[in-house]
């Protein structure tokens, strides 16, 4: 396989693997499918990120979106009994 082809598979997979991100947090559900507002959504928080409490707020989302991950985790796994 050609580099470019690894390059544009890897990249189809980051893509994929952020949409799932955004249906995840119901984002699709709650716009109703708007792009332009998960757009300025995305918009909003881009500008936070680069504003003077661009590195707490990133903190902040890294903290919630793994204690997220952690809980959805815990509720997949079979209980043991």
């Amino acid at each position: 396989m050609r580099e470019w082809q690894v390059k544009r598979r890897e990249r189809t997979r980051q893509l994929i693997e952020l949409g799932g991100l955004v249906a995840k947090a119901d984002l699709v559900d709650l716009t109703d499918d708007d792009r332009a507002a998960l757009y300025g959504a995305f918009l909003t928080v881009a500008a936070k990120l680069r504003g003077p409490d661009g590195a707490q707020a990133l903190v902040l989302f890294r903290r919630k979106g793994k204690r997220a991950f952690e809980a959805e985790q815990s509720e997949d796994k079979p209980s043991m009994r």
